[in-house]
Order: C-alpha cells, then structure tokens, then sequence
C-alpha cells in the first residue's frame, strides 16, 4: 500500500493538499487559532492552551501575540523564549524549527508549501512542502517572508520587509527582496 498524503507531505514529497486527513488537520488548526485570537489576553496567557497542545514542541516562555495563524501546527517547534508579533503567520506543511530566544517582528510569514509549477497538476493541488529553520538568538523584522527550504543561522539579523530565498549564515546581516548581506562602510 502507498503512503498517505500526509505520509508523503512529512517525507517532503509531492502531495495532494486536498485530501481529507489533511484538511481535518487544518480544521484542528483553525480551531485552535480562533481560540488562541479571541480569547482575552489575561486568560489566554503568553499562549493558548489549544495552541500550546497543537504544537510538535514549545520551550517555555514563548510568547505569541494575536492574530497568529498557521496551517496545521503539529509541525512547529518553538525554543524557549521565542516571541511572535502580531500577525505572524506559519504555514507549515512542513517542520518549522524555531532557536532559543529568537524574536519575529509583526506580520512575519513563513511559506513551507511550494505548489506545482505545471498550471494542471498545481490545480489539482499537488504541491511539496520544504522545513524551514531559524537559529538561535534571531532577529526578524516585520513584513519579513521566508520561503520553504531556508535556514538562517543562529544570530542572524533579517530586515523589515526582507524576502528570504536561501540560506542566511549565522551572524549574517541581510536585506531586500531577494535577501541579499549588508556591506560594512
């Protein structure tokens, strides 16, 4: 027997993002986002408990400010005290590891999914997800989109409004659309 699209979807292969296990995943998610945007802050705490409980793994004193959304959750690892700004969003199809004490700006954006260049099978929503990773001790400016299949190492810096397409070094200052380092002088 083949694997499932979920199967397929974790080996980093082509799959139907239409598929039914798949979209009962995005309700949970759903679910667990709208809980997490409407409770009230003094309830919901640096996170809510829906939240927290979907999450592959959370260090403590994460802090993630509302509105936040993200695809299926189950694929995000949060260090410890990493804080998300407001309107951060995660689609996460596949993992999204994020370092100790790593900050994102508001309205950051992470894209794993990447959709199938050919119009017909892109419409029969075939598409492959790519991890994303984010160091220790990272900086992400607001409006910033990583796209699937980046790293950015420990320390980098990424500024506001930045377009990540590949790999950022560790300790690496860098800026536009596409990312490219800031020179010294």
């Amino acid at each position: 027997m083949g694997l499932s699209e979920r199967q397929k979807m974790a080996a980093g292969e082509w799959y139907c993002c239409f598929d039914p296990e798949l979209d009962a995943l995005r309700w949970q998610a759903r679910e667990a986002v709208h809980a997490h945007n409407t409770m009230p802050p003094s309830q919901r705490g640096n996170l809510a408990p829906a939240l927290s409980a979907l999450f592959a793994d959370i260090g403590e004193s994460v802090f993630i400010e509302a509105p936040f959304h993200c695809s299926y959750g189950i694929n995000i690892s949060l260090g410890r005290r990493v804080y998300m700004n407001a309107g951060c969003t995660i689609l996460d199809s596949a993992s999204v590891r994020i370092g100790d004490g790593s900050m994102l700006g508001p309205g950051v954006h992470i894209y794993c999914a990447e959709h199938h260049k050919d119009a017909e099978l892109r419409g029969a929503g075939l598409e492959v997800a790519r991890p994303v990773t984010i160091g220790k001790s990272v900086w992400i400016g607001g409006g910033v989109i990583l796209v699937g299949g980046v790293t950015i190492g420990d320390g980098a810096i990424i500024g506001a409004g930045t377009v990540v397409t590949r790999d950022v070094a560790p300790g690496a200052t860098v800026v536009g659309n596409p990312a490219r380092p800031v020179r010294a002088g």
